[in-house]
This record gives structure tokens, C-alpha cells and sequence, in this order.
């Protein structure tokens, strides 16, 4: 019989130690915006981080591309700890200067007032304003890689009831219009690079937003993510595992081959999932 392990929670902090400096970067990530898309039924892409409203800066907007005729801007606010009024009279304001229409506030834990507070928002607003709250929670077994995961404790009233019956057209017509396009874009993108005779392995996943490529090394892997509304794509290369950092540096120093052609390079993230981005990459 295969032995069977728990779950075991692990400190926020000991992952994103700050919320601006280590949290903010890590979600606006591509995938694990995407994560976060998936778990409010979203289709999150990146507008920028730690934007001005003011005196104040606003940690991460977005838009809803869902459905592309009808983009919605989306503003997330984080907080690593319990949740405080503070933050409370941040997303009212940052919500107003930004016309943001969706409010994620993200925490470790919400309190019941707050909760509360979003619950009667969404009461008292009508379609147009929607507000979330959601707990961020890593969890660990053994000593596997740690895992993310998203628990929405306040959401508006009739959305669960959106999200089934979205989630039941696109059962019937297999996906919306932009996920649609996006897939076709990609079966195309790896045709291509199969008659080119690529050593790029695509793997397989849900996510139509990006697609991975092992190349062959232990711990690197490469990935492409389009950007739609700009119309380009971005070049990303992954390290993982142990010497992830000493990877990251020893190719810092060297310069890029004159074959790869990078035309914006960015070294980002040297301590947690290192990884370089050309920010500009190619257009379609």
C-alpha cells in the first residue's frame, strides 16, 4: 500500500519575506497570475506594478481579457499578514483613482469585519464593481517543492453562479473566443518551430496563455507568453533547484551569444525563481 503524507503549512514570510520587494514580483509572474486567474475564473494580464493613485502607490493592476470586446481593469492589493483597515481604505481609493471595476484584496488572513466589509460592498454596489477577498496559503509535504494556493473568502453574490455557467458554455463551445485564438496561435507557434527542427520540447498544458520548453538541460527550461493586447510575444529562460542563483550570476556575467537575439534583457528575481526576460520579445 503507497504511503501517504500531509500537508503541512508553511510561513509566508519565509517565502516572500516582503510584500512589495518579494510578494508584488512574484505574482505579477505570468503563471502565477494566471493561478490566481483560474481560481476567480479570470483571464488576468499584467498592466503594471506599484502604480501612482496619488500620494499612494497601488501594488499590481490589471485587465479581465475574458472576453476581449469588454476588458475590465482589475486591482490587486496584498498583504502578508492579518488583514487591517488600512489596507481596507487603500483598495477604496485605489479602486476610485484607478477605475478599477474588480478589487482582489489578497491576505494571509482576513478578519471577520473585513470580510464582512467586502460582503456589504458587493451588496450595496451594483454588477459593475466587484469585490474579492482571498487568502494566500503555501503548503508543503515531506520535503517536496512548496505549492500556492488561493482561497477566495468573499466574493459578490451572484458570481459563483456566473462562474458555473461560464465555465458551462465553455464546456459546450471548448473555449472562448480569446482562449480560442491563443490556442490556435500556439499549435501554430509549435508546428513552426517542429519544421525548423527546434531542440525546443514543448510541454503539454492547460494554460493557453504561455507555453514551456525543456532544452534539454537539468533545471533550465525556456517560455514563450504572448502579450495580446500588444501584440508580442516574451522570451523567458528558467533556472530551478539548488544552484538556481549561482546559475542566474555565472550567466549574468557572460555575454549573450550573437546568434540569440534579445532585444530588451532583464535579469529578474536572483533569490527566488531566477529567471532572464526579453520584455519586448517578437511580434506576431
Amino acid at each position: 500500500m503507497p504511503k501517504l503524507d500531509r500537508l503541512q503549512p508553511v510561513e509566508l514570510r519565509d517565502i516572500w519575506p516582503k510584500e512589495a520587494a518579494d510578494f508584488t514580483p512574484w505574482l505579477a509572474e505570468e503563471e502565477n497570475l494566471t493561478l490566481l486567474g483560474e481560481t476567480l475564473g479570470m483571464e488576468l494580464e499584467l498592466e503594471g506594478q506599484e502604480l501612482n493613485v496619488g500620494n499612494f502607490r497601488a501594488d499590481i493592476l490589471c485587465r479581465n481579457i475574458e472576453n476581449p470586446e469588454h476588458e475590465t481593469w482589475v486591482l490587486i492589493e496584498n498583504q502578508l499578514g492579518e488583514t487591517n483597515h488600512k489596507h481596507l481604505g487603500q483598495i477604496l481609493t485605489y479602486s476610485a483613482g484607478l477605475d478599477a471595476h474588480t478589487v482582489i484584496w489578497i491576505a494571509k488572513k482576513f478578519r471577520e469585519e473585513h470580510r464582512a466589509a467586502l460582503d456589504h460592498l458587493n451588496e450595496i454596489t451594483d454588477e459593475r464593481l466587484k469585490c474579492f477577498g482571498v487568502e494566500v496559503k503555501v503548503w508543503q509535504i515531506g520535503d517536496s517543492a512548496r505549492a500556492p494556493q488561493f482561497e477566495i473568502v468573499s466574493s459578490p453574490n451572484d458570481w459563483r453562479r456566473e462562474i458555473n455557467q461560464e465555465a458551462q458554455r465553455a464546456e459546450i463551445e471548448n473555449f472562448s473566443p480569446a482562449r480560442s485564438q491563443r490556442k490556435k496561435f500556439w499549435a501554430q507557434f509549435r508546428s513552426y518551430i517542429s519544421q525548423r527542427g527546434s531542440q525546443l520540447q514543448p510541454r503539454e498544458r492547460k494554460s493557453t496563455r504561455y507555453i514551456v520548453f525543456d532544452i534539454g538541460r537539468q533545471s533550465f527550461a525556456m517560455a514563450a507568453w504572448r502579450k495580446q493586447r500588444d501584440g508580442f510575444c516574451c522570451i523567458e529562460l528558467y533556472m530551478t533547484g539548488k544552484n538556481a542563483s549561482a546559475h542566474f550570476y555565472l550567466l549574468k556575467e557572460e555575454p549573450i551569444p550573437s546568434p540569440i537575439i534579445w532585444t530588451c534583457v532583464e535579469w529578474v528575481c536572483p533569490e527566488y525563481n531566477p529567471l532572464v526576460r526579453d520584455v519586448q520579445g517578437f511580434r506576431k
